[in-house]
């Protein structure tokens, strides 16, 4: 059944990637972005599907945004939390700058986000809510310790909403994707993605697109038995 999707940090890389399947399963899906205008306007133009702007790490603009998209949309019945930065640094070198940036965009958002919709879907009786971590927040990274902290209480996170809203026909899942061949993985310099890849028991990176079809599924009425998991897509890189 096509549903209202909400995909944030949904106009380039495994985002768009979720956003362009959930579209072509026959969702209505509509994504949020924070800053690149330009980007996001493309990836309109390309796909027809709707972008609008906030900050998913502030909650003021997260309620006002949802509100706005039901008002347009209808009610958003699969939330996809995938919005998230990177300020790299060892422990010792951190600032607490960039250690709140991150906890900020890639953790409270998902409180934030999943806050914002999950009354409407508690009222309605249906809800899918994915949110996507990843391998580092499952084994920890040097020169990560924000990123590998915040991606690590998601799955946390997860779980507790998925136990609190089972009964109210809400499933809760995490997808934790390994090194994906996005523009910004791609760009790593080339000797260091060797070493990467040679990481991963599967000889390659992933794909963005195997991203997106894992959320597809678990936004489907076939996952509806689905929920407090962790799907681990990461050619073997760490196994769980």
């Amino acid at each position: 059944m096509a549903r209202t999707a909400l995909v944030t940090g949904g106009t380039r890389g495994i985002g768009a990637a979720i956003a362009r399947t959930l579209n072509d399963s026959g969702h209505q899906v509509i994504v949020t972005y924070q800053g690149n205008d330009a980007a996001a306007e493309a990836f309109t133009a390309e796909t027809g599907i709707a972008a609008r702007k906030w900050d998913v790490g502030d909650y003021k603009a997260c309620v006002e945004g949802v509100d706005g998209v039901e008002a347009e949309f209808g009610p958003v019945d699969v939330l996809v939390n995938n919005a998230g930065i990177t300020r790299d640094g060892t422990l010792h070198k951190m600032s607490p700058e960039d250690w709140d940036a991150v906890i900020r965009t890639n953790l409270t958002s998902a409180f934030n986000m999943t806050r914002a919709v999950i009354n409407g879907m508690r009222e309605r009786g249906f809800g899918r809510v994915i949110q996507i971590s990843s391998v580092n927040g499952q084994k920890g990274q040097m020169g990560q310790a924000n990123y590998a902290a915040a991606k690590a209480g998601i799955i946390g996170f997860t779980k507790s909403v998925a136990q609190e809203n089972a009964r109210k026909g809400i499933t809760a899942n995490v997808v934790a994707p390994g090194y994906i061949g996005t523009e910004m993985v791609q760009a790593v310099p080339e000797k260091v993605l060797e070493q990467i890849i040679g990481q991963i028991p599967v000889s390659r990176l992933g794909e963005a697109e195997e991203i997106g079809k894992a959320v597809d599924y678990l936004a489907s009425d076939a996952a509806g038995f689905v929920t407090g998991a962790t799907l681990s897509i990461n050619g073997g890189q760490y196994m769980v």
